[in-house]
């Protein structure tokens, strides 16, 4: 049988060895992954980035609709609030149509109905986090002015177009309606009846018309409030599908790279007990050559 005379470099490359996987297991109960370095299986980890990747855009997709539902949610409870100050005017004009009504109270009537007039111009200028709802995509720009020269006392400055933002890999969604389709239609123009409600009141003539003029740009804007209601509901099924992608890459990275813990511990502590197994060989090894020595 042959002995080995210098033993010592393959004892400390086994504990190298050793060290390096006590290390890892260290490492995999620390972080509770099972790949903590490309090296440690680079087919792994390229699923891992892939799956990271995917995760990141979702998140970021769940942001965003997060911020898009916030301002359609505002948008729905101001219109909401518009129609309620029309049902209001619509009210009063009909209390000033009435014969019985002096020409006093017709004016404390207009004095009311010209205090909605600036709550619906209020409403129609609604800004979300620094930008305004209505103005379509001139959101930097305040859509609706006072205007003395203008026939329904204001002028719009936004513009016709509309928003879109995507929200999922195939989800893209309209996210607004301009002012000019929503208060300012011809025919049914929000403002111009509210001016025409007033003046009828101020003069005592033609109030009925004012009042079924305001009743249909209520109607309009009622009908163009569905748009919100759908959207709203759009919104709310996509925030349900991309939490849904959240939990199942989560479970695809657990599954994948998810450590046995007890196995883990159970190596290392094996790793353990041979590490100290091979320090002590070591020190037997080098009493003995050292009495080989002093014979």
């Amino acid at each position: 049988m042959r002995v080995n005379p210098n033993p010592y470099p393959d004892l400390l490359a086994d504990i190298a060895q050793t060290q390096q996987e006590i290390q890892t297991d260290e490492q995999e109960i620390a972080t509770g992954q099972t790949v903590n370095l490309p090296s440690d299986d680079p087919a792994v980890a390229a699923t891992l980035v892939q799956n990271t990747s995917q995760t990141s855009e979702v998140d970021q997709f769940e942001r965003s609709l997060g911020s898009v539902q916030g301002e359609m949610q505002n948008a729905d409870s101001a219109l909401n609030s518009v129609i309620s100050a029309l049902q209001q005017a619509i009210t009063l004009g009909t209390e000033g149509a009435n014969g019985t009504v002096n020409a006093a109270d017709r004016a404390a009537i207009a004095t009311q109905v010209q205090g909605i007039q600036s709550q619906l111009l209020g409403l129609a200028n609604l800004t979300y986090q620094g930008t305004y709802v209505f103005a379509g995509t001139a959101s930097l720009t305040q859509p609706y002015v006072l205007d003395s020269s203008s026939p329904s006392g204001v002028t719009y400055q936004g513009n016709s177009g509309v928003n879109t933002v995507t929200l999922g890999n195939d989800f893209s969604l309209q996210t607004n309606l301009p002012g000019s389709e929503l208060f300012s239609s011809s025919g049914t123009d929000m403002f111009q009846s509210i001016q025409d409600l007033i003046t009828s009141l101020q003069s005592g003539t033609n109030i009925g018309t004012a009042v079924t003029e305001v009743g249909n740009s209520l109607n309009a804007i009622d009908t163009a409030r569905v748009f919100y209601g759908n959207a709203l509901n759009q919104l709310n099924s996509q925030q349900t599908y991309l939490s849904s992608q959240t939990q199942q890459l989560a479970q695809e990275q657990n599954t994948i790279d998810a450590a046995d813990l007890p196995n883990v511990i159970s190596n290392l502590t094996t790793g353990q007990v041979s590490l100290e197994a091979t320090l002590e060989t070591i020190g037997q090894t080098s009493q003995t050559n050292l009495f080989d020595y002093l014979r």
